[in-house]
């Protein structure tokens, strides 16, 4: 998000430190074992059988899938805005390698071509523009190198039945989910995307997409609350590729190229 208000007329560095303002991110995950599972189930497919030296998490919170990654790279460094999250992910992190630098997705604290893996999860739905972040992403992946970028997707399902009903077409700019009105004057963005768009974006910026998975396909308290945890994963494995094509699922995982 940025502020065109801004004293020299130039737009301000968007808002990324949200969670330096009293919330602890680190509970999220409390009651959302079957999210976490359905995200690390999509990263090990598009990964499966690849190994990597140098990856970055790009807004990876507490380093939830830094450990992860690992698996599959020499070196992981968990890349976060906010010093809560860092000093969180201090604790989590504090038996592995895994690197932390504090720095933001539209300004990246690394060399051009320096990484051959960025990841980025749960970041997009705070970006309306995300065009700077993507330039930055191709910016320090080296040629050859893949991005996995998960995308909050607003043309899942429910809600392209929704505009089919009512003989509307989906919108092709990104879409406020905000449920409550804002606190703060900068505070940050929450969108939802229309997944063509986004593939048009990264287009501009030299990544290309690669493979597409529909991610957490079976989201619903109600689910939760009546089915095992184990059981919903071994549902969601089977359907992430059947579905992306139809881009079914609210959260749409694309692993992409830097030519």
């Amino acid at each position: 998000m940025t502020d065109e208000n801004a004293a020299d007329g130039k737009p301000a560095k968007k808002v990324a430190d949200q969670y330096d303002r009293g919330y602890d991110y680190t509970t999220y995950f409390d009651k959302r074992a079957y999210e976490h599972g359905a995200e690390a189930i999509a990263i090990r497919r598009l990964l499966d059988g690849r190994h990597f030296a140098r990856a970055a998490d790009i807004g990876g919170g507490y380093g939830r899938l830094c450990v992860l990654l690992r698996e599959y790279a020499d070196h992981v460094t968990l890349a976060e805005p906010s010093q809560s999250q860092l000093d969180a992910a201090a604790k989590l992190l504090a038996d592995t390698d895994i690197a932390q630098v504090r720095t933001q997705a539209d300004d990246l604290a690394f060399d051009d071509g320096s990484l051959d893996l960025v990841t980025m999860v749960r970041v997009m739905h705070h970006l309306p523009e995300p065009s700077t972040e993507f330039a930055e992403i191709a910016r320090v992946l080296a040629p050859g190198g893949t991005a996995i970028i998960e995308v909050a997707n607003y043309g899942h399902y429910k809600n392209r039945r929704q505009f089919k009903k009512q003989g509307k077409e989906l919108p092709t700019e990104p879409v406020s989910i905000r449920t409550v009105q804002a606190d703060e004057p900068d505070a940050i963005a929450f969108v939802n995307h229309n997944i063509a768009t986004v593939v048009g974006q990264l287009a501009a910026a030299g990544l290309t997409v690669q493979d597409k998975l529909s991610v957490s396909n079976l989201r619903s308290e109600r689910l939760k609350q009546l089915l095992p945890t184990g059981l919903m994963l071994a549902v969601e494995k089977r359907l992430q590729k059947r579905l992306a094509k139809n881009d079914f699922g609210p959260s749409i995982f694309l692993e992409l190229t830097k030519a």
